[in-house]
């Protein structure tokens, strides 16, 4: 039996077994790779955006039902965006989705709430007073073994990375340093930088970054400009730039122009107020040529040997709670990056074998071991030439 395995790895490109393959936690993902991901879903933009808008709102009706605190709001949205990006929306209801995001996010930043608890919170939103229900109904019982299962999911969507962001403690701060109103502009910079989660900003920008930008919209509003602010003076501290606060900006903008009914501080003004700004910061972005969208993500693969990919490319995750393991494409590239592309067909290609996922969060320890294993896969080859003696043919 051994000469036979040892025959097939060889087809196969593989020798020995499988090395595994590590998907790396990436706290950013840029524009390129979001767009790259909403493209393999199939979706539309409008049904897209209605999808991520609805999702986000029940978050935060649920969060103030449970009286949650802000930081679990933002995890929860991290997750759902994130869950987003890596299943076609059709395999699951968003509702179900948010749902798990915030019970996930709830164990994250220790406000514990039981998933039952979270269902009933959820139930009792739709109907009257009169007809509110414990949780400790039976009607929860197959809806909460649901949400647990998609948990898992919810963590391998984030490859197991816990670290999250508040831009909502920064923005504090910087209201309170350049002695802004406490009840107009920075009300409005706090409200705004919860309207953010709305948009895929949260999973592109730094904390600072975030902050920075409510603060300098709020002021725009409320005509309080922050001249240091826009200005970019003090943004080489903050580790970000006047780029990545534009593009911030803009987002913002857009979700206020295009979905205010979904947000907070997009029905307390005019959208003509919000359009006057769009125009201002349209024409800043251009005298100083500003991109839309900055940063990208052009890291290149890790690999793990000859034929296995072991880096920095993540994988779709499948409906199953299980972890999912994909075959090497036969280029050695991972066929399933971080886009939601179908998987059953890539999985089924006759030859292919299937390695185990590990998650990890340092860069450094995924390229170290993957040198090492690499030495274990090298393909040597000798030539040498034989000499054959001929018989001459008797004539």
């Amino acid at each position: 039996m051994a000469p036979t395995q040892l025959s097939d790895n060889l087809e196969n490109g593989h020798v020995g077994p499988h090395p595994s393959y590590i998907q790396l936690a990436k706290p950013y993902i840029f524009e390129q790779k979001l767009q790259e991901c909403m493209a393999a879903t199939g979706a539309t933009e409008a049904k897209e955006d209605n999808i991520r808008l609805q999702g986000v709102a029940w978050i935060d009706s649920l969060r103030k039902a449970l009286h949650l605190p802000v930081r679990t709001f933002n995890t929860a949205c991290v997750y759902y965006h994130r869950f987003r990006l890596m299943h076609v929306d059709t395999d699951y209801g968003f509702m179900d989705a948010a749902t798990a995001a915030l019970f996930t996010a709830c164990k994250i930043e220790d406000t514990l709430k039981k998933s039952r608890e979270i269902l009933c919170a959820a139930y009792n939103q739709k109907v009257t007073s009169a007809e509110h229900v414990s949780q400790d109904d039976p009607m929860f019982e197959i809806p909460s073994k649901q949400i647990v299962g998609l948990e898992r999911l919810m963590l391998e969507a984030s490859g197991f990375d816990y670290r999250s962001r508040y831009p909502q403690k920064l923005l504090l701060k910087l209201s309170k340093y350049y002695r802004l109103e406490r009840d107009t502009v920075g009300k409005t910079a706090y409200n705004m930088s919860l309207d953010l989660y709305r948009t895929f900003a949260p999973l592109k920008q730094t904390t600072s970054t975030m902050a920075i930008a409510c603060v300098e919209l709020a002021g725009r509003l409320h005509e309080k400009n922050v001249q240091e602010l826009e200005a970019g003076k003090g943004f080489k501290k903050w580790r970000t730039s006047r780029a990545e606060v534009m593009e911030t900006l803009l987002d913002l903008l857009d979700l206020y122009t295009h979905h205010r009914v979904y947000t907070t501080v997009g029905q307390e003004h005019p959208i003509e107020t919000f359009i006057a700004i769009r125009i201002t910061l349209n024409q800043e972005a251009s005298a100083n040529d500003y991109p839309r969208f900055t940063n990208s993500d052009k890291k290149k693969t890790i690999t793990n040997g000859v034929k296995a990919t072991n880096g920095s490319k993540d994988i779709r995750l499948s409906k199953s709670p299980i972890s999912p393991r994909d075959p090497i494409a036969s280029d050695g590239k991972h066929p399933l990056a971080l886009s939601p592309e179908a998987a059953a067909g890539a999985r089924a290609r006759a030859g292919l074998k299937e390695g185990t996922v590990r998650f990890m969060l340092d860069p450094e320890r995924a390229r170290d071991e993957a040198k090492v294993v690499a030495e274990y896969f090298k393909v040597e080859e000798e030539e040498y030439e034989v000499e054959v003696e001929r018989e001459r043919r008797k004539g």
